[in-house]
């Protein structure tokens, strides 16, 4: 049999420039690259600076990935210097200028870029916060697929709500909504399943979605595959499950330069977890974005300290812990980690026990991969929707019982949101075996094993990305023999 050869393809990925999108970006150019294709992957310079040392990890190994630094019009957006990040984002204005305007001054610096490559490019991969991207496949003539950086399920509900106009139906953001088009009941409030109140980039993300040739998601067929098949039925687009894509990181030290560098020195995580006993330890974590104020940290500190459980608690840098945490960030019963942790690395280890995540889709779906049940506590976007694919539907979660999602952006979840008692209520549910606890815990450790499974020669996520890469292969070819012929008639 004839291995394919796809040394002649060029992808191109441009991921919006924020953690949770960066990440499993690079996770599919690392890919594709072990294919043999040729991947540049488009950011900013601040951007390039965190993800440089999981990039120079792969160019050393051997693999076809360059990264591409174009200038950032941070001053031209009306955004403060520097600003390129939507971690540092502090105002709904910055969120605008970030996504509106910011974003769109790329296009023709990245036009220019791609017209000196030697290697004409053949697909764009586009985050889907990123409508303005369709001009440059079209510039070039190529395929352009979207990653929207969620789950099938979440993405699917998605589509159906703005197809049948559910959210503008809502009297009140409080109203309860069911979402259409599903096998079983998902009901959520309108505030909740809000993503953006940017009216104009949720218009054009659709629009960008519509026209686009496919969509590659981060999840795996074994998880969702009634999802992937309505969304393809609902949409009639082409849609390809390619994960989970974390697990393309094999090696300790992959896992660990995933993303920024962390803030503790790994050496030290480890050696606290092995005084541990397996499944004896909750590990807490609410992403780079949301915020939760000084009261509800109280709240949950106290939770976690009055469970009984050892812990690692995972804060972002200027959050205000209760004082204790700041006195004595680690101690025998647990460790304050202060910034970016080498989450991957930490869910792995058999002595996690439970995860308490803020259900962005990277934290959820790593914590499938390495098999624990989660305490959900979503914040914002799409967060919800995740809860219940978590809770309802795949059955290895226990909601904390949020009411209303945080601001995005300069504020922050209100204390008002879950009391000390609900926490440690869903701790017990979570670490202890009654009430369905063994059962949730097999589960994820089923789903786990399949997600490995996915990812291995002959799996469903990598016969998926073989799917991905011969349908450029195809399009490339037609568009060959239509410019032959084309140039035959001249």
């Amino acid at each position: 049999m004839e291995v394919p050869n796809y040394e002649d393809l060029h992808f191109v990925l441009v991921p919006l420039m924020a953690q949770g999108h960066m990440i499993p970006m690079l996770d599919i150019a690392r890919l594709l690259a072990l294919r043999g294709v040729t991947v540049s992957y488009i950011t900013t310079p601040l951007n390039a600076a965190r993800i440089r040392p999981s990039v120079d990890r792969a160019t050393l190994s051997g693999l076809p990935i360059s990264l591409v630094e174009l200038p950032f019009p941070s001053a031209e957006a009306g955004l403060p210097e520097g600003f390129e990040n939507a971690d540092q984002l502090t105002s709904h204005d910055h969120a605008r200028n970030f996504l509106l305007d910011a974003t769109k001054l790329f296009l023709k610096p990245l036009i220019g870029h791609l017209r000196d490559h030697r290697t004409p490019p053949s697909c764009l991969i586009t985050d889907a916060v990123l409508p303005w991207t369709r001009e440059v496949a079209r510039a070039f003539r190529m395929r352009r697929l979207i990653f929207h950086g969620h789950n099938c399920f979440s993405t699917l509900c998605f589509y159906n709500l703005y197809k049948h106009n559910v959210l503008e139906s809502a009297a009140s953001e409080s109203d309860r909504l069911v979402v259409p088009g599903l096998s079983h009941r998902v009901e959520l409030t309108k505030e909740q399943l809000t993503m953006t109140n940017l009216k104009e980039l949720r218009e054009a993300m659709r629009e960008a979605e519509e026209t686009a040739d496919g969509v590659v998601i981060n999840s795996f067929e074994e998880l969702e595959l009634e999802y992937l098949k309505t969304y393809r039925e609902t949409t009639g687009k082409k849609a390809w499950m390619i994960g989970p894509v974390s697990l393309s990181n094999k090696d300790d030290g992959d896992k660990i330069n995933r993303g920024k560098k962390a803030s503790i020195d790994e050496k030290q995580c480890f050696d606290w977890l092995k005084t541990k006993e397996p499944n004896s330890v909750v590990y807490v974590s609410f992403g780079s974005i949301g915020k939760l104020r000084p009261p509800q940290m109280e709240e949950l500190g106290f939770a976690l300290e009055g469970s009984g459980h050892h812990f690692i608690w995972v804060v972002k840098e200027g959050d205000a812990l209760p004082k204790k945490f700041e006195e004595e960030p680690i101690t025998e019963r647990w460790m304050v980690i202060r910034g970016w942790a080498p989450q991957v690395v930490i869910l792995s280890r058999r002595e996690i026990g439970g995860f308490v995540t803020h259900c962005g889709w990277n934290s959820t779906i790593e914590g499938l991969c390495a098999g624990v049940p989660m305490v959900t506590w979503p914040l914002l976007g799409e967060q919800f929707l995740n809860e219940k694919l978590v809770v309802d539907v795949l059955r290895v979660g226990v909601s904390v019982g949020v009411p209303r999602p945080c601001g995005w952006v300069g504020e922050e979840a209100g204390a008002e949101g879950v009391g000390r008692e609900a926490i440690g209520m869903a701790l017990e549910r979570l670490m202890d075996g009654g009430d369905g606890g063994g059962e949730r815990r097999e589960r994820a450790r089923e789903f786990g094993e399949l997600a490995r499974k996915a990812m291995e020669v002959g799996g469903s996520s990598y016969v998926n990305l073989t799917g991905v890469i011969e349908d450029v292969l195809k399009f490339k070819s037609m568009e060959n023999v239509e410019e032959n012929g084309h140039d035959d008639m001249l």
